[in-house]
């Protein structure tokens, strides 16, 4: 099944294509590997600024070597992925517009110039270790797959859009040469979770009925299910950054059991988030909900803040 996934990856369609005018080929593919999902590998300083490397010059150069290989390498994923969602985006009212979908890029072309950006980022990650090469190209591997089957088969989509975020938090510490604690990669894999959970509901009330015309798997979700889920996911991942954040053992490393203080932030931005979705019928990007509400951008941004004064201790 998945040999024939890969081979009809660049089989043209027989269906009508939009083409969306003024738009290069060029700029086409610049949208395509969708710069402004990069903040998502924001994650990847994660483990710089828990390790306490903060304020390393040269393990923060490696971070930010670390952020632009897996930039490159979601880029690619992107293309695969628009490549084989062609068909559906077609008849979705906002993805028609994508140059793939659209037809402004062939998949061919898109399918090389994701194998030329993921080849050139994975021997960017070589550069920095043979180890960061691995999750780089575990996670390449990983995503692609979710893009060719994984993403139909239900629970183990969502599941699998966490380890990806889990393998970002990784990166930053293999990056420096930190190990990732456990409580890092908990509460990365539960708020991943969330954030997926909570964009498969957006996309079940979106397309109503039409869900699982645009992919087979969101039949077997309903907007029930998906709350029932968010609810578990919602409660785990407060518990364990609470947990995280007044132990012992945290507050022996930092010196300091002063971190508790920073617990009203996630409270506040998961509540925010669940608002936004529930009330304001968003959730379809975290990405675009993160830059675009002030009040969510602020609450991120102020529990940043505190974290850095409260680890490092300026005073």
């Amino acid at each position: 099944m998945a040999r024939n996934s890969l081979q009809s990856l660049a089989s043209p369609d027989a269906e009508p294509i939009v083409r969306v005018s003024g738009r290069s080929i060029a700029s086409g593919l610049i949208v395509s590997l969708r710069p402004h999902q990069w903040t998502k590998n924001l994650l990847i300083f994660a483990a710089l600024l828990f390790g306490q490397h903060l304020t390393d010059p040269t393990a923060t150069l490696r971070a930010m070597a670390a952020f632009l290989v897996f930039c490159g390498l979601s880029g690619a994923v992107y293309l695969v992925n628009d490549v084989m969602d062609r068909a559906g985006d077609r008849r979705h009212a906002h993805k028609a517009t994508r140059p793939i979908a659209a037809g402004e890029i062939s998949p061919r072309l898109a399918l090389a110039a994701a194998a030329l950006v993921g080849l050139a980022s994975i021997a960017g990650a070589f550069r920095l270790s043979p180890a960061m090469a691995g999750v780089a190209s575990g996670y390449a591997a990983l995503l692609i797959a979710y893009s060719v089957f994984l993403k139909h088969l239900v629970i183990v989509d969502v599941m699998t859009i966490a380890a990806g975020f889990v393998l970002r938090a990784v990166a930053g510490g293999v990056a420096i040469g930190v190990s990732v604690s456990a409580w890092l990669l908990l509460c990365t894999s539960l708020l991943a979770l969330f954030l997926a959970l909570s964009k498969r509901r957006h996309e079940m009330v979106e397309l109503a009925g039409s869900a699982a015309e645009h992919r087979p798997s969101l039949g077997e979700y309903s907007p029930y299910l998906l709350d029932q889920m968010i609810s578990v996911v919602t409660a785990s991942t407060l518990i364990a950054y609470c947990f995280y954040a007044i132990s012992p053992d945290v507050a022996a490393r930092f010196g300091t059991d002063w971190l508790g203080l920073t617990i009203p932030f996630p409270l506040y931005g998961i509540f925010r988030y669940l608002y936004l979705v529930h009330q304001k019928s968003e959730g379809g990007s975290p990405t675009e909900i993160l830059l675009a509400d002030r009040p969510l951008l602020s609450c991120v941004v102020l529990w940043s803040v505190a974290v850095v004064l409260i680890v490092y201790r300026p005073w």
